[in-house]
This record gives C-alpha cells, structure tokens and sequence, in this order.
C-alpha cells in the first residue's frame, strides 16, 4: 500500500533539485514530514545535501499551512519546501 503525495520545491531548491514539482507514491510507514525528509535523502547527492540536515531558513507547508518537522502527512496532501538560499 502507499499514498499519493504532491511535493512542490520553491526558490533555490528547484534549482538545486532539478524540478519544481513531483507527484511521489509514499509507503504508508511514512506518518511525518521527518519520516519524509529522512526518505528523500536516499536519492543522493543534492537530496542528502537538502534534507538531511535542512537549513533553519527553509520553510515547509502541508496543504499551504506552515509545518514542523513533526506535522503528520497523509495520501492526498500538498507538501511545499521553500527555501530561497542554501549558504
């Protein structure tokens, strides 16, 4: 089983990812945007540079309402990660 998220990128971000938006299929032992963030970092290089420990500045929003790294995800939601400098 899994669910069907929508991860928007803004700022600095799509440009250091190399995409504006994905549509991702999550497992559904995924219950937080922590668990989220620590599965992105699989991908690698810019992922891990990203996420795994993710600059103060970079904020975060579940359906367009500012998160935390705790707020629980779900299938259906739009999850945005903002960040507009990395340095």
């Amino acid at each position: 089983m899994s669910q069907q998220i929508t991860l928007l990128y803004f700022g600095h971000l799509a440009e250091l990812l190399g995409r504006e938006s994905e549509i991702m299929f999550l497992p559904l032992t995924l219950k937080t945007i922590q668990d989220l963030m620590t599965h992105l970092t699989r991908r690698g290089d810019n992922w891990t540079l990203v996420f795994e420990k993710p600059r103060a500045s970079m904020k975060i929003t579940v359906n367009k309402q500012f998160a935390e790294f705790d707020t629980p995800i779900k299938g259906g939601d739009e999850i945005a990660f903002v960040a507009f400098s990395m340095s």
